[in-house]
């Protein structure tokens, strides 16, 4: 029996309604109680002193003010883009829109499943060209990205590319679950709970390759000191890697990515310019995520977030409203492609917000981590100072950009952090 039988009756639904409505209430709640309870909500003990976060105190004026100047220039574009990606979403799923441009579309069901995602996202891709461009411009002018067109549009082209195929596999999957089981929430939950699992191991090796070259970093003292300071945290680090990351931009990082066997500390070529100090207290606060199993942590939670999306894109588009309004009987049905592909944007961009807030904090235990193993408050305020000057971080972002943007609390709140740190272990305040 097809899906597009299975669901066309109320009395037939109704079991797998209540069996997915079920299942996403299990899955929801499990996975709410491990946020909850695994955030490191507190970076410090209670009862540590608190220092207010003030830029005024750490950076001057023209900094302040070039920070300022930066973000009203690239916020524009990047709330358009946002503002595009809720249009053609809302379009996709509350419209026959999708469902009619798809419709003419010839060929096998899983042909024209593949060539309603790549049609979809190619228009939405050309709108936001341009908005990429007028960025781009600005970086240029603040003198972050250091691009020609072609690397820049090679670069952009290669995301694009990556991003499509990743959503051609899961709607294909979703879309051949839907016409061959009566309830595919099932198969489609575990499918996305493995896919993201999968995805993060090989990240690493397979796309991260793609956008940068990496080496590892030169044998010499700051070498041999990063891996001893690994060896001292108890985490077990075969090598660093530099990318070549100075190739497209002068901004400065380091992070962590990947997990057992592919897990691996990298290292931005831009950061080397810095002083060694500085380079031992990023790379400690990546030691502090390596250390927490943030990067499986945060992967298996994205797994089970991606399981509960399975269940929720189940209920959603099973719903009445949603089918006449889009125009999509079935999921089992090739036009759904338009359907999927929204309800998958607008589940990103409305769990956007949470993802940042735990972010925040498991960020915050890192500096934490890179403050114990260091003690060296004073040198982490000045490696916290060259980042926000040399990426022209945003010393004071507002309400809205804070809940939308920052997966890592602004600096002056990080170098308040640090007093407060110094100050409960009676080291100098930086």
């Amino acid at each position: 029996m097809t899906a597009q039988h299975a669901e066309s009756g109320t009395g037939q639904a109704a079991p797998g309604l209540r069996a997915a409505g079920g299942a996403l209430a299990a899955l929801g709640a499990a996975t709410l109680a491990i946020v909850a309870f695994t955030t490191p909500w507190r970076a410090l003990p209670e009862g540590a002193p608190r220092a207010v976060p003030d830029p005024a105190r750490d950076f001057t004026a023209g900094q302040i003010a070039r920070s300022a100047a930066f973000d009203a220039a690239v916020g524009p574009p990047a709330y358009l883009s946002l503002g595009l990606t809720l249009i053609v979403a809302g379009a996709l799923v509350a419209t026959p829109l999708g469902a009619r441009l798809l419709g003419g579309l010839r060929g096998p069901w899983w042909w024209r499943v593949l060539l309603g995602v790549l049609a979809v996202t190619m228009v939405v891709e050309a709108l936001r060209w341009p908005l990429g461009m007028w960025q781009e411009t600005h970086l240029r002018a603040f003198g972050l990205s250091v691009q020609g067109w072609p690397d820049w549009t090679a670069d952009r082209l290669k995301g694009i590319g990556i991003r499509t195929g990743l959503t051609s596999i899961m709607v294909l999957a979703v879309v051949a679950l839907a016409r061959r089981v009566r309830r595919w929430w099932l198969p489609a939950a575990l499918g996305a709970f493995a896919l993201t699992v999968t995805a993060s191991f090989v990240y690493p090796v397979l796309i991260e390759p793609v956008f940068n070259d990496f080496r590892p970093m030169p044998a010499g003292q700051l070498r041999d000191d990063l891996l001893a300071m690994a060896a001292r945290d108890g985490v077990p680090v075969e090598d660093v890697l530099v990318a070549d990351a100075s190739r497209r931009t002068t901004a400065l990082n380091a992070y962590v990515s990947g997990f057992g066997a592919t897990r691996r500390i990298v290292v931005y070529d831009t950061l080397l310019k810095a002083p060694a100090d500085e380079v031992r207290l990023v790379v400690a606060h990546e030691l502090g995520h390596a250390d927490s199993g943030d990067v499986l942590y945060g992967t298996l939670i994205g797994g089970l977030g991606a399981a509960c999306g399975a269940c929720l894109l189940y209920l959603v588009s099973s719903a009445r409203p949603v089918r006449r309004r889009s125009g999509v009987p079935s999921l089992a049905d090739p036009r759904a492609a338009g359907l999927i592909m929204g309800l998958l944007s607008l589940a990103t961009v409305l769990s956007g917000p949470a993802q940042n807030l735990v972010s925040r904090h498991v960020e915050a235990r890192a500096d934490v981590h890179a403050l114990d193993l260091t003690r060296d408050p004073v040198t982490f305020a000045a490696m916290q100072e060259r980042l926000a000057i040399s990426n022209i971080s945003d010393l004071s972002p507002d309400v809205v950009e804070y809940v939308l943007y920052a997966s890592h609390p602004p600096i002056p709140e990080r170098i308040a952090l640090a007093r407060s740190w110094a100050v409960l272990n009676g080291l100098p305040e930086p």
